[in-house]
């Protein structure tokens, strides 16, 4: 071959394509060709049994529809326009495709040719499931943007593996696919209303108004008319066109109450009815009005308890329990806070100017020695802290001390305390004690005696001092 020829760009390209063409052939499952008048001119092997023909010559010359029904080949060479990925049914099979035209020397398009890319969709169900969660994000963003009372958040929201967040979860889903009423247990900032805003997502409501109400923040005095509405004029200073009520704006979706254990006893007298009946009263109505509206209660304080006091009816508590979501706190599901920690990072840089915003092991170390009492919007609140008070946006152990409450600075190991920390009195007294404890059971090879000795305190005072501690005195001393 002359090197001239290698350097021309007219026989590069036409090799290029020749080369394509033969590695498509050899990688696809089939290859089929067909004329500008869509009969078939070519045919590969392997595409044969697909088709349910034992050899090429029982193709070529056919129109493409009599080998392949439905075909959208003559499409592609009459329009010129390829279809370069779809999904295509032949045989009860379904098959991934891509069609494009053929060209002559002059550009203008004289057949087409179709590549069967795969034979079966189980290779694509990775591609396919993350198509699917594309689009299923493009609806949520639409009606987000086109219902201001649209939940935002949804399940891949709510972080966590560990079994208690898993169950959670799996009873959450559960209560999506169905219309009851749904109650959410859990201490202050376990995240009740995202797991309340993901069940109306995932449930047949989702294209429905989402409407959440503190219950404890509405006054005794408002809180009927709040729920229920009120006609014209019901009371002094109302408004003279009325007031619709949470129940009526839920109309075919979700109402959140949030804080349900606050809810006042004439209220509470109300709403079981309403929950079994599915019709309201406003205020200074006679008339009845039906809605169709999925009721998510939410509490952080002990119905039972509160049944039992006589500060929570107990027909209200059952109307409401039909299926119960307890969410755990976050001290219980410390093995998720790398998970968590990473999505609320993702959160708060969206929210505001904080590029790739980091946290490193010996933060997750410092953190996971914190009780969290303020669970999940605690942690949140002491990321964002560190963030602002961050010139890197990579949050270390030092930077998570300086802001945790006061008492946890005694938990961090002596080498993740920032310089200068000042330990109470009472924390640094425990710490050396624990320390001398480890020292004498290393020094006297687990032997509590021997230990104990060393120390000058009883056998029985190391021993009860080991358990407060939760050492291990080691096989030795056995």
């Amino acid at each position: 071959m002359p090197a001239s020829s290698i350097s021309d760009p007219a026989y590069l390209r036409a090799r290029a394509m020749e080369t394509l063409f033969e590695r498509l052939e050899r990688l696809c499952e089939g290859a089929i060709a067909i004329d500008r008048g869509g009969r078939v001119v070519y045919v590969n092997e392997k595409y044969l049994a697909a088709l349910g023909l034992n050899h090429t010559t029982e193709a070529i010359g056919r129109p493409i529809e009599e080998v392949i029904p439905n075909s959208l080949m003559r499409k592609v060479a009459e329009t010129g326009e390829p279809i370069l990925l779809d999904i295509m049914e032949l045989g009860g099979e379904q098959l991934v495709v891509t069609r494009m035209p053929i060209e002559d020397e002059n550009g203008r398009v004289i057949g087409a040719i179709g590549f069967v890319l795969y034979d079966h969709l189980e290779s694509l169900k990775p591609l396919l499931a993350r198509v699917a969660q594309l689009e299923s994000d493009l609806r949520l963003a639409r009606r987000q943007l086109s219902n201001p009372r649209a939940a935002r958040f949804t399940f891949a929201d709510f972080v966590g593996a560990t079994p208690a967040i898993a169950r959670a979860k799996e009873l959450a889903s559960r209560a999506a696919r169905q219309n009851v009423t749904v109650l959410l247990t859990g201490e202050t900032g376990t995240g009740k209303e995202m797991l309340a805003q993901a069940i109306h997502n995932a449930s047949s409501r989702a294209e429905k108004p989402f409407v959440s109400v503190n219950v404890a923040a509405i006054p005794d005095t408002l809180i009927e008319s709040e729920f229920f509405g009120a006609a014209p004029g019901a009371y002094t200073g109302a408004d003279r066109r009325g007031r619709e009520g949470k129940f009526r704006i839920a109309d075919g979706g979700t109402l959140f109450l949030d804080e349900i254990g606050e809810m006042p006893l004439q209220l509470q007298a109300k709403l079981p009815r309403v929950l079994q009946e599915r019709e309201i009263e406003p205020l200074g109505s006679d008339k009845i009005t039906r809605v169709d509206v999925r009721v998510i209660a939410a509490t952080n304080v002990d119905l039972r308890k509160r049944v039992s006091d006589g500060a929570f009816r107990a027909d209200l508590y059952y109307r409401l329990n039909v299926l119960s979501v307890d969410l755990p706190p976050l001290r219980h599901c410390l093995d998720d806070l790398p998970d968590i920690c990473a999505r609320l990072l993702d959160d708060i840089s969206a929210s505001g100017d904080y590029v790739k915003a980091k946290i490193t092991p010996s933060a997750l170390a410092a953190l996971a020695r914190y009780d969290w009492p303020g669970n999940v919007r605690e942690l949140r609140n002491i990321l964002e802290r560190a963030l602002i008070l961050s010139d890197s946006g990579r949050l270390t152990g030092e930077d998570v001390a300086r802001i945790l409450p006061i008492g946890t600075e005694a938990r961090l190991a002596p080498a993740e305390r920032p310089a200068g920390m000042v330990v109470p009195y009472a924390e640094a007294e425990a710490e050396f004690e624990k320390h001398t404890l480890e020292q004498a059971l290393a020094a006297s090879n687990g032997q509590i005696t021997e230990a104990a000795r060393m120390l000058r305190i009883s056998r029985a005072t190391f021993y009860k001092k080991l358990a407060k501690f939760g050492l291990a005195a080691g096989p030795a001393s056995v």
